[in-house]
């Protein structure tokens, strides 16, 4: 049972319809807490979506960051500093499309377990295949799609340089902080 089953009690399509919309908000909100790095800004996005798979669970999380990518692709200025549809073509969109598997994995494992270093190990997995996409759209699917930019077939020591090892141990610490979040407000709702 994941937190929001716990705190909600039974599901009904209208709490999981309000869940999602919350969800995606709540992702919103968190890409806009945004460091710029460049090619790819540091946001809390990635907290967030952990929170959210943490705590919706693999197919609730997964539609939210759907919904979320949907409602930018509409145009809704809800991904990192305001960006929106142009940023599901740009240097990002690897990242953004594997924040599906983020959440589905990170809901995966807390599905499974409520034990704290499992779901750490788990947090740390989903954030680790994150870098599967997002790192596989500038080197090679980007070019592929006939996308232009600097940006578009670089080098595997510029992926590493510029858009992983800046982020690793944020994205650690994102992971830790994720499960210590859901995991203490289930704690504090037994107790209530």
């Amino acid at each position: 049972m994941t937190f929001m089953q716990a705190a909600t009690g039974a599901d009904t399509l209208l709490k999981k319809t309000l869940m999602v919309m919350g969800g995606s908000l709540f992702i919103a909100i968190a890409a806009q807490f945004s460091v710029p790095f460049i090619p790819v800004p540091l946001t809390l996005q990635t907290l967030a979506i952990l929170i959210v798979g943490l705590s919706f669970g693999s197919r609730l999380g997964a539609l939210t960051v759907v919904a979320y990518l949907l409602e930018g692709a509409a145009g809704l200025p809800v991904f990192a500093n305001g960006g929106s549809a142009p940023a599901l073509v740009g240097p990002t969109a690897g990242f953004l499309i594997g924040f599906v598997a983020l959440a589905y994995i990170a809901g995966w494992f807390a599905e499974r377990t409520r034990n704290v270093v499992a779901l750490i190990a788990g947090a740390l997995i989903a954030s680790a295949v994150l870098y599967i996409p997002g790192v596989a759209w500038p080197m090679y699917l980007a070019e592929i799609a006939g996308i232009e930019g600097k940006w578009v077939a670089s080098s595997a020591s510029s992926i590493w340089t510029y858009w992983v090892s800046p982020f690793l141990i944020g994205d650690a610490v994102k992971a830790v902080l994720a499960v210590l979040v859901v995991t203490g407000a289930l704690k504090a709702l037994k107790k209530a």
